[in-house]
């Protein structure tokens, strides 16, 4: 399985922020590209965003600099909510704000679980895409 690879656009983006989270930043990016084969990187709302086949999924929040957010979601398209949480979170990161919307805070490298996060990834990109 080879991992989705680094957009440069998004590198040189943040390369001219300065940003004073640049490590979660990047710690998210290699996590997410590693996790999800196919997934494309991109600019989305001042951060990275990611997608598959064209659908967006994950959008990172790096704004205000005080902590980094994974927004996960269905795209702009409004959709007809399920009735039930889109995926399972047992390590219990997400923060859900309806049952096809979560948030992931993150305020330091330390606070990211790679495996359960690329598990989160996985299963989001999976349940969305249907």
């Amino acid at each position: 399985m080879n991992p989705s690879t680094k957009n440069p656009e998004v590198t040189h983006f943040l390369d001219g922020l300065n940003h004073p989270m640049r490590d979660v930043i990047e710690m998210l990016r290699r996590t997410l590209l590693s996790a999800v084969p196919g997934l494309q990187e991109n600019i989305k709302w001042n951060g990275p965003n990611y997608c598959v086949q064209g659908e967006d999924r994950i959008t990172m929040r790096i704004h205000p600099p005080k902590q980094i957010q994974l927004v996960l979601h269905r795209g702009a398209k409004k959709l007809d909510p399920p009735t039930e949480r889109l995926i399972n979170d047992p390590s219990g990161v997400l923060i859900w704000k309806g049952n096809d919307r979560a948030i992931a805070t993150f305020a330091t490298v330390d606070s990211i679980d790679v495996d359960a996060l690329g598990e989160i990834a996985r299963q989001w990109v999976l349940a969305t895409l249907g």
